[in-house]
């Protein structure tokens, strides 16, 4: 089975992106961090082996060489997920989805749960949160659990798995990565970062580390 890579994204506008980063962030920083943070993101995607890489997107924003662009669409954030993994499946692949919120990600911990596919029918990369930063799916139709999980919750990860497995799919996880959220996410997840990243790159030129 092949695999492909999902990358959900947000065009990182003022005031619509990482809008828990204000007031000690303005709005403009915020989109600034965020746009950092898609960038990491996906240069990490397109190191990854994998034979098919798409951009989920809300809004506009230039995806990289190779890439495919699908639309979000639907109410809320659970839904938009689960149409994601059904409007990007494509027989005989296997999906990895991942968000734009963990920059310090790096292709060897994309392929390690890209890699558990090959044990259980679902891979969950855990937030320390208690949300997830990645998912993947041997058969990405089963994301249609998602679509009643209420996310941005401390116990979404674990409600993620159980709707999992209520449709019968065996479950495995992967490392827990910090999610930036919040200002004090910020140096956490930096120091995590390679130091010529776009992340700490941004956050340097903000004067914010």
């Amino acid at each position: 089975m092949s695999l492909q890579i999902v990358v959900v994204a947000k065009e990182p506008l003022p005031g619509k992106v990482k809008t828990r980063l204000v007031p000690e962030c303005t709005p403009d920083q915020a989109a600034r961090i965020a746009a950092a943070a898609l960038a990491d993101t996906l240069t990490a995607a397109s190191r990854t082996p994998a034979a098919r890489r798409i951009l989920l997107l809300e809004g506009d924003y230039p995806a990289p060489p190779g890439w495919e662009v699908t639309k979000q669409r639907g109410d809320g954030l659970a839904e938009r997920l689960a149409n994601g993994f059904a409007d990007t499946a494509q027989a005989g692949f296997a999906t990895l989805l991942i968000g734009m919120d963990t920059p310090q990600v790096t292709p060897s911990l994309l392929t390690t749960v890209a890699d558990g596919l090959s044990f259980v029918d679902a891979v969950l990369a855990p937030a320390e949160d208690g949300g997830w930063w990645a998912l993947a799916l041997r058969d990405p139709h089963h994301g249609e659990a998602l679509a009643t999980v209420p996310m941005s919750q401390l116990d979404t990860g674990r409600l993620t798995v159980e709707a999992l497995a209520h449709q019968g799919l065996s479950v495995g996880l992967a490392p827990a990565l910090r999610d930036v959220d919040t200002a004090a996410d910020l140096h956490a997840v930096a120091a995590l970062c390679p130091s010529g990243s776009h992340f700490t790159r941004a956050l340097s030129a903000m004067d914010l580390i």
